[in-house]
């Protein structure tokens, strides 16, 4: 990669993230309309239609494979550059986009968290991007926010972070959406919180809840809300449902008995269906 790449200089790029389960993509379409998104929010040509990226991530995961021996589900990340050209600001100055895939294994849980939850800390010293900023529905190479905002939960003793925007609402964690339980109910901040679209977050509203007996509700959430919250958890492409026992002073239930092990299980089962469902996806 050049010194001189905008991705690099000034984190002018757009990425995407997949998992296989069962040795398939999970949700490509989904993630490459997203990234489509990305581009066009930032102005940025996608210079490759999906089915040539699509062949390249294959033959990218198939080289993983053979050098590693390695036989797992993968983790895949696609980011696209502008390109490179000389120091400026100006879009003009790149000279055409370039791509960059890496596949390493997916990140597991392990046995511990799973049953223990995860600790969260609510950032303190920063706020998350409003949407009139750069927004975070926009999967970019800025992510200097979540980084600062995960060094302040990491420097705390916490797992992750949460971060808030500038109305004191809760929006996401740091690579995550966030989600909480109660009375039954799946409850989720709206997009307009500023958050990402979360393709595991969308899957489970439309799709996923019902089948886990829960109805779901996007709304407003806010620190002081959460001592009357019975259950939290994270939701992303490699983490799927993560179960929070903590943010800060609040505890939540856990453990194999909860509505979070429920729709975990439920995530996973849909996974399985869409594995079956997509063979042409198969890595």
């Amino acid at each position: 990669m050049s010194p001189l790449n905008r991705g690099y200089l000034y984190g002018d790029a757009i990425y995407e993230v997949w998992r296989s389960y069962h040795g398939v993509i999970f949700a490509w379409q989904e993630h490459g309309a997203r990234l489509v998104a990305s581009a066009k929010a930032l102005g940025m040509a996608i210079g490759w239609s999906p089915t040539e990226l699509l062949t390249e991530v294959k033959r990218t995961v198939a080289a993983f494979r053979d050098h590693e021996n390695f036989r797992g589900e993968v983790y895949i990340r696609l980011q696209i550059s502008r390109g490179d050209g000389a120091v400026g600001l100006a879009t003009a100055l790149a000279d055409e986009p370039g791509f960059i895939i890496l596949v390493q294994p997916v990140p597991l849980m392990s046995p511990e968290k799973l049953e223990q939850g995860l600790n969260l800390h609510i950032a303190k010293q920063l706020r998350r991007n409003a949407p009139d900023t750069l927004n975070p529905a926009w999967k970019t190479g800025n992510y200097l926010n979540n980084l600062l905002c995960l060094r302040e939960a990491r420097e705390s003793g916490a797992d992750d972070a949460v971060i808030l925007n500038q109305a004191t609402a809760i929006t996401e964690a740091s690579t995550s959406n966030i989600g909480f339980i109660v009375g039954g109910k799946f409850i989720t901040p709206p997009l307009s919180a500023g958050i990402l679209a979360g393709i595991t977050r969308r899957f489970i509203i439309d799709r996923v809840a019902a089948s886990a007996g829960l109805s779901v509700e996007e709304r407003t959430v806010r620190p002081a809300d959460l001592a009357t919250i019975e259950e939290a958890l994270l939701l992303s492409t490699t983490k799927d449902v993560q179960p929070v026992a903590r943010i800060d002073e609040h505890t939540f239930a856990v453990g194999p008995d909860t509505a979070t092990r429920r729709l975990k299980a439920a995530f996973a089962a849909f996974a399985h269906q869409h594995s079956d469902a997509h063979p042409e996806l198969s890595v």
